[in-house]
């Protein structure tokens, strides 16, 4: 390296999730000496696995598209891409069991055609829909695909009212936007961010033709954001504390960083606090953001998942979205978790669940199990061999209208002191490629602050 050397490299990150993750490995491929602090026993954040008897369950069900650019980079560096497969192109079976006639299968298809063609083939036969009701779809896909996400004026308005305003039925929004809506932003579009609404859209389907191919993990999570990525962390010198909870932040007297825990203390240039907004409001020093109570108004939004264990076969499909039913997205799990004995392990992914998050065990099987039987006719005799919900109550940040506002950039005004997680300005909703994007902006910013010469992992891909 050429020209003089910065006077100190020594970086610590505060939070072992994606972001934090993406930020030390971003930091020690720029040659700096990264400390990577997390308090719990792992890491992984938000996106984790966990034993259960025989089974390796993840804590929610995660998906990506082909257009997460950031998070595609995530798996190739720490050595996971092959183990978290894309579809060739984009195919979502939809069931709706809301019909008086019995239930109908349709499906969200693309072909290889330019965009918006692409979408047209699939649209065209989509059954859940009516022709006058699908001309509409392809006038108010139009209307967003000239729409400008980081127009201010968007976050003020909610998805649902946009969506009014440009003639879509009450089922066009049960049927296509809220279907893929609530399970991007988790939120309805009525308490969605048109601002937010439009990015998904514009550029998960209006992009490139291929933009919205979902992918998912082939193994449990934690063997990608934990396992491998501890791997890469301590491959490229990052040194990892777990079970590390930051207690203070301070300055020390040569105008460094001082990171307090309950046992040691940790001198740096740079800090990075790559933890959930109510957890850096109460770390940020005085003066460092303004109207730092912004980050108290982030409300969080949750998530349930209802794993249901049955003791044979009952779903031929990786996956599918319901119609008419409170189920949402139902997902096979059995070769991921382990499972043996020649049953099937079903994961239900229930976004924006404020009504279901806390209700007992006993009565969502109560509500669940019915669902499954009209959705999955074969469990109708078969027994089910475990049942059990996880929830996440912090899942996202609430996507609300005039959301913008309330999430900071990666900068502050205290020098060599950074913000990262998927709940900073990073364009995105709360999603794996969210905290990852937020994650290459707090270095990018503490490395432009140290004068390190660096170049953007998405560069070509901008």
């Amino acid at each position: 390296m050429t020209g003089q050397e910065p006077r100190s490299s020594r970086a610590v990150v505060v939070g072992g999730g994606l972001a934090g993750v993406t930020t030390a490995l971003r930091l020690a491929d720029a040659g700096l000496d990264v400390t990577l602090l997390e308090g719990r026993p792992r890491l992984g954040g938000l996106a984790f696995s966990f034993r259960r008897g025989e089974l390796s369950v993840d804590n929610g069900q995660h998906v990506f598209l082909r257009c997460c650019t950031g998070y595609r980079w995530f798996l190739d560096r720490v050595g996971g891409t092959g183990l978290a497969p894309l579809q060739e192109r984009l195919d979502v079976p939809v069931l709706d069991v809301g019909r008086a006639r019995g239930p109908r299968l349709g499906r969200l298809r693309r072909t290889g055609l330019p965009v918006p063609l692409h979408l047209a083939g699939g649209l065209a036969a989509y059954p859940h829909l009516s022709l006058a009701e699908k001309a509409g779809v392809a006038r108010a896909a139009l209307a967003l695909g000239r729409l400008d996400p980081a127009d201010p004026a968007l976050d003020g308005v909610d998805f649902a009212t946009w969506l009014r305003r440009h003639g879509q039925s009450r089922r066009t929004v049960e049927a296509l936007w809220d279907l893929v809506g609530v399970a991007t932003l988790n939120a309805t579009a009525p308490n969605a961010s048109m601002a937010l609404a439009a990015m998904v859209f514009k550029t998960g389907l209006l992009s490139e033709p291929g933009a919205a191919d979902i992918g998912w993990a082939a193994v449990p999570l934690g063997e990608l954001h934990d396992t491998l990525a501890r791997k890469a962390l301590e491959s490229a010198g990052v040194r990892i504390h777990t079970r590390t909870r930051v207690a203070s932040l301070t300055r020390t007297e040569d105008g460094r960083w001082a990171v307090g825990t309950d046992g040691e203390r940790f001198e740096a240039d740079t800090v990075v606090l790559a933890v959930p907004q109510g957890e850096a409001h109460g770390l940020l020093p005085d003066g460092a953001i303004d109207n730092p109570g912004r980050l108290l108004d982030l409300t969080d939004s949750p998530i349930l998942n209802v794993h249901v264990v049955y003791d044979r076969k009952v779903l031929r499909r990786p996956f599918f979205a319901a119609l008419g039913s409170p189920v949402q997205w139902v997902f096979d799990r059995t070769a991921t978790s382990g499972l043996q004995g020649g049953g099937q392990y079903l994961a239900l992914s229930q976004s924006a669940a404020q009504d279901e998050i806390d209700l007992p065990v006993a009565e969502l099987r109560g509500r669940y199990l019915p669902e499954l039987e009209k959705l999955l006719p074969a469990t109708r005799g078969a027994g089910v061999r475990d049942f059990f919900v996880t929830r996440e109550r912090t899942a996202t940040f609430a996507p609300a209208p005039g959301v913008g506002r309330l999430r900071p950039g990666a900068h502050t005004r205290a020098p060599g002191l950074h913000l990262a997680g998927a709940w900073t300005a990073t364009g995105w909703p709360a999603t794996m490629e969210g905290a990852v994007r937020s994650g290459f902006s707090a270095a990018d910013a503490a490395l432009h602050a140290l004068g390190r010469p660096h170049e953007h992992p998405l560069q070509e891909a901008a």
